[in-house]
């Protein structure tokens, strides 16, 4: 049976390539106004179910004023109040579910690294919903029935493996849980099983490059056609890096363990040009993260998603502290896109009373000749003022005068294209710590 599904499976595309056979469902083929009487409907149903069954809700609910029956059309979600990381926190563990404990089928949680963990749940419908909203993000990046996923995201308590695993086998995939770490036996592994879809943050598949060309081994050359990345921002400039070093599809995957965990938004390969967020199970929002203002479509703010059909944990209004903008739909015309992420309100560095974030940094390391796309932010101090370190690794065969004229060119591009000074320290090849799941880009090394 495996043999014949995997005979029959149709080629993920090249680069260049023409897509193969569409494999959209239903809901993906839904007008606009279509959709919209389904998110009204559903979303009139999950504020009621969290008003109900959830204290903490209903406190917020009547301090604001509202009702799950005022909710008469969309735009009266924006009367409801956020839900925010530390409503998880202050109700930790479980303080958050809406259904008791004997209907949940699995937890996962955030790492903790900045406090509590947040704990998210979910009933068999919520599961079966999540590697619903994964197959169709597969689909949409290129994978097909009989393809070979290879998992590199982290299995346990963190969303992305397990999310990738489930919704790979609901998409008719052959899974190989690969998981994190061991990064050479994972390079064999591609080699000898010869997936054609890998699933991984894109900076550990930097990593995972970095060992093909280690082994001797050119990664074009392998059977992998469509990478599928989330996890962290990524720029336009690390998408080009890997295609052009592996030669395969690079596409976004978005989501959060809060909402559901990957399978959120997904882009399609064939426009590679923003996440479609899956609308019918989650609403969203962009909103000014100062004023709390609802923005128009094409504005710029901060990300807030509504689940509108999860049981377990209902999640109404959640600020994500992830920037994009909203903009209408391409490929799949019924759902409205974000663009790729690559800022976060919580990472953004003021230096100097400006505002710097990571991926600005990143635009420059990636297009500066002689270094590699490994680099780490480090903020120190300089007698009074914050000083900012930008740590980048130089290329195996970059000369000592190479480095020094990148580093001078990385020295410019941040005070041209940023606004601000920064010193640049070119390192030698793989001293930065390589990364086996989230990269952590800004080490803050003041006192304070």
């Amino acid at each position: 049976m495996s043999s014949e599904t995997t005979s029959m499976a149709a080629p993920a595309p090249r680069r260049g390539e023409p897509l193969p056979h569409d494999l959209r469902d239903d809901v993906e083929r839904l007008t606009r106004d279509q959709l919209g009487e389904l998110q009204l409907d559903r979303l009139r149903s999950t504020l009621r179910h969290a008003y109900d069954n959830v204290e903490l809700y209903r406190k917020k609910f009547d301090a604001a004023g509202v009702k799950p029956d005022d909710c008469r059309s969309l735009a009266d979600l924006a009367r409801f109040p956020f839900t925010t990381k530390a409503d998880l926190r202050d109700t930790y563990p479980f303080g958050m579910f809406a259904v008791p404990m004997a209907d949940v089928r699995r937890v996962h949680a955030s790492s903790g690294t900045t406090g509590r963990p947040t704990v998210v749940g979910y009933t068999d419908n919520d599961l079966s919903m999540w590697a619903d909203v994964m197959a169709r993000s597969i689909r949409a990046a290129g994978g097909r029935p009989g393809h070979k996923v290879h998992i590199s995201y982290g299995y346990g308590l963190f969303t992305g493996g397990l999310g990738a695993h489930y919704g790979a086998e609901r998409a008719g995939c052959t899974v190989i849980p690969a998981s994190g770490g061991m990064t050479a036996r994972q390079v064999q592994i591609i080699q000898d099983f010869e997936p054609e879809i890998i699933m991984v943050t894109p900076s550990y598949m930097l990593t995972l490059l970095d060992e093909f060309e280690r082994q001797g081994v050119n990664p074009r050359s392998t059977s992998l056609k469509v990478g599928i990345f989330g996890a962290e921002p990524w720029t336009e400039e690390m998408r080009r890096e890997i295609e052009e070093r592996m030669d395969i599809h690079a596409v976004d995957i978005y989501g959060l363990s809060e909402v559901i965990g990957p399978g959120v938004a997904q882009e399609c390969v064939e426009t590679k040009d923003g996440l479609h967020v899956w609308e019918d199970h989650f609403y969203p929002e962009v909103v000014d993260p100062i004023t709390d203002t609802v923005l128009a479509e094409g504005e710029e703010g901060e990300v807030v998603f509504t689940s509108l059909t999860k049981e377990a944990l209902p999640i109404i209004r959640y600020r994500t502290r992830d920037l994009s903008r909203l903009l209408p739909g391409t490929a799949r015309p019924a759902f409205r896109r974000i663009q790729k992420i690559t800022g976060r309100c919580d990472d953004m560095i003021i230096l100097r009373g400006v505002n710097v974030f990571p991926s600005q940094i990143e635009e420059i390391v990636l297009r500066t000749p002689g270094v590699a796309p490994h680099f780490q932010i480090q903020l120190t101090e300089r007698g009074r003022m914050d000083h900012l370190v930008v740590r980048v690794e130089a290329r195996p065969d970059s000369a000592p005068d190479r480095r020094e004229a990148a580093a001078r060119a990385i020295v410019q591009g941040v005070k041209d294209g940023v606004g601000v000074t920064v010193e640049v320290e070119i390192v030698d090849p793989e001293t930065l710590e390589r990364s086996l799941g989230k990269l952590r880009r800004v080490k803050d090394l003041r006192k304070a």
